[in-house]
């Protein structure tokens, strides 16, 4: 039996509701950032330990990913979420009694865990819940979930650390997280959202023979790997080393980043917004014949990640950085949604969150090879310069690569 329908606020009532998904997850996973130059400093952890502990976030969430896709696929958004969502606010709250660098190592590999399944399971919100007409515009509406947590991120983490130390604003902000239970629970586990997440039509029903790697051979999620590989390390290190950037190049105190360091995730959010929307515009163009995301867009949204991220070389002073930062994320955001919105019209329905996964994975990967890279960088050049221009220069090649990679046409209208 097909599920009931949804009306078009029902709908984007589910979609906001994931978006605030990704917010929680990334309160959680930048507090550290954010507070990074207080806590190396009372624990003794250098720039290269530091590139470390990033990794170890995302190494955990570059084997999970994958595996919860697949587990997504299985158990559904509704089910799957929630107990993510209740596993990672323990695992983030666990980062309070950390005594040392090592303690930190194993709870951010228990995050990175127990996060690896909000994407996929966001993603196949966004798609279970929207016509295929909207779903760019929800893929670029659920990256912004990533940045507002990124950008409301700073101000809580220090406002909290002012009153209870640097411990007591880990645990209170991984707490906070709880708020977002009652919200699932009014529109995800009520009809008709309940049915809508939880139906399986045949066509999305799983072969027997199905597993995570499914979507691993699929052109159009390979070609979106490539550019995930690619643009991830400028954006990771706007999220991760921001803080650390601001204090070692420009003498802003630890209070004082927060000042700046919202500004590069709203960017980010009004690229996504901006580049998701004028690609469902554009979409079905005479110019675009094969469907999805134009790619013009992709080569605008490249360039400014690039040039931005290498712009920040000749900043002076940390406004002029963090807007030069600001104009790379831009770009990173849009590029983001519309490779994502991209690869889902070209796959199967039964991959969405295994693909999403895959995603999610990839981004790790660069994320755990970049981070330490960059730590020792830092510490073997005094300063961020040639870090910065070497994070430009890696977006090119993964941006030329999606351009010329064959296009697959999208796999349905419906």
């Amino acid at each position: 039996m097909s599920a009931p329908p949804l009306t078009r606020a029902q709908s984007w009532a589910l979609v906001l509701a994931a978006t605030f998904t990704m917010t929680i997850s990334y309160i959680d996973r930048q507090a550290l950032a954010v507070l990074a130059p207080t806590i190396t400093r009372e624990l003794h952890i250098s720039e290269t330990q530091y590139g470390l502990l990033a990794s170890a976030f995302s190494l955990a969430y570059l084997i999970g990913a994958p595996l919860a896709g697949r587990w997504i696929d299985r158990v559904g958004a509704r089910r799957g979420l929630l107990a993510a969502v209740l596993l990672w606010t323990v695992a983030s709250a666990l980062h309070a009694l950390a005594p040392g660098f090592g303690a930190l190592v194993v709870f951010r590999v228990l995050l990175g865990f127990a996060e690896s399944p909000s994407f996929p399971g966001a993603s196949q919100t966004v798609h279970r819940a929207l016509p295929p007409a909207e779903r760019p515009r929800g893929v670029g509406v659920l990256f912004t979930g990533s940045s507002i947590g990124s950008m409301i991120a700073p101000p809580i983490a220090v406002a909290l650390m002012a009153v209870f130390g640097w411990r007591g604003a880990l645990l209170v902000s991984a707490l906070s997280g709880l708020v977002w239970i009652p919200l699932w629970m009014g529109v995800a586990w009520r009809s008709p959202g309940r049915e809508v997440l939880d139906a399986s039509p045949e066509a999305e029903v799983l072969t027997e023979g199905a597993t995570a790697w499914s979507a691993w051979g699929e052109p159009a999620v390979l070609r979106t790997l490539a550019l995930i590989v690619a643009s991830s390390p400028a954006i990771g290190f706007v999220l991760t080393w921001s803080a650390k950037y601001l204090v070692r190049e420009w003498g802003v105190t630890q209070v004082g980043v927060a000042a700046f360091i919202w500004l590069p995730p709203l960017m980010f959010d009004v690229g996504s917004i901006a580049f998701g929307d004028l690609s469902a515009r554009l979409a079905r163009h005479p110019s675009n014949a094969r469907g999805g995301t134009h790619p013009g867009l992709i080569a605008v949204s490249g360039a400014l990640a690039a040039g931005a991220t290498l712009a920040m070389v000749g900043a002076t002073s940390p406004w002029m950085a963090v807007g030069f930062a600001g104009l790379a994320m831009f770009g990173g955001g849009g590029t983001y949604a519309m490779i994502t919105a991209d690869m889902l019209a070209r796959i199967p329905s039964h991959g969405v969150s295994t693909a999403g996964g895959w995603c999610a994975s990839a981004q790790a990967l660069a994320f755990v090879v970049a981070n330490p890279l960059i730590g020792r960088g830092v510490e073997s050049w005094g300063g961020y310069r040639e870090v910065l221009a070497a994070l430009a220069a890696w977006v090119v090649p993964g941006t030329v690569a999606w351009l010329v990679w064959p296009r697959v046409p999208a796999v349905r209208a419906g």
